[in-house]
């Protein structure tokens, strides 16, 4: 019994220390901040609000919903059924690579009316669960989704609307750098559940790929490594000659 306890302290130490480091990198990504204005609906997940009017999530809070939402996301057999969708830009790069992990269908952009409703068109799809990155500029997914009897996680800022959604997400959902993170904390979360990731196979995708890229920047940057390997290549004949 002994060993049995002692196992148990080391398992809860390490998702302690998996939890605070977790944490860390959510206040790092300022995921943590909201907005000037608060729903009433949000007002559980909200921890305090600062003197100059920007209220502060309760991390705490948002670290329990994405274990949440991943239990719900595992429930799911098949993982193509769970639809997540984004139209807002800097959501786009996190959902996409949110789908390429665990499977889901992928809506990144807007979203055309009669998706979820109309058989019709070519583009109808009949998901169990929708993941929505903001409620208020998804609302058409929301209501589609109020419509077809889908339940809706939704990340949501300290002033997005609740109606239709069954699960919420607090997290401050307008940065690139927290949009990313999350989807990087929940695809991990639902990997593991399901097993795939496990101290013997570890989850070793950077979060930084997960971050939308303004593609100015990113050219820049290969500009700059081709300029770059350039001089190294003239340095490396000149040693030579």
């Amino acid at each position: 019994s002994v060993f049995a306890d002692l196992t148990q302290h080391i398992a809860m130490s390490e998702t302690l220390s998996q939890r605070e480091s977790d944490i860390q990198m959510l206040l790092a990504c300022k995921s943590h901040l909201g907005t000037k204005n608060l729903d009433f609906q949000m007002e559980p997940y909200i921890w305090k609000r600062k003197p100059d009017g920007v209220y502060v999530i309760n991390v705490g809070k948002t670290y329990e919903q994405i274990k949440l939402a991943a239990r719900i996301i595992v429930a799911i057999e098949n993982p193509a059924d769970v639809c997540v969708v984004s139209a807002r830009e800097y959501g786009q790069r996190p959902v996409l690579k949110f789908g390429h992990h665990t499977g889901a269908t992928i809506i990144a952009g807007r979203v055309t009316p009669g998706t979820f409703t109309n058989q019709i068109t070519k583009a109808y799809k009949e998901p169990r669960l929708m993941i929505v990155t903001d409620p208020r500029i998804d609302h058409q997914a929301v209501t589609e989704a109020s419509y077809a009897n889908i339940p809706v996680i939704a990340l949501c800022d300290s002033d997005s609307p609740m109606n239709y959604v069954d699960v919420t997400i607090p997290v401050n959902n307008k940065g690139k750098h927290s949009i990313g993170l999350l989807y990087w904390l929940l695809a991990r979360e639902v990997l593991t559940m399901r097993g795939t990731i496990n101290p013997a196979n570890p989850w070793t995708e950077m979060v930084d790929l997960f971050f939308y890229r303004d593609p100015e920047e990113a050219e820049k940057e290969e500009e700059a490594a081709r300029a770059q390997a350039a001089a190294n290549a003239q340095a490396n004949a000149a040693a030579l000659a």
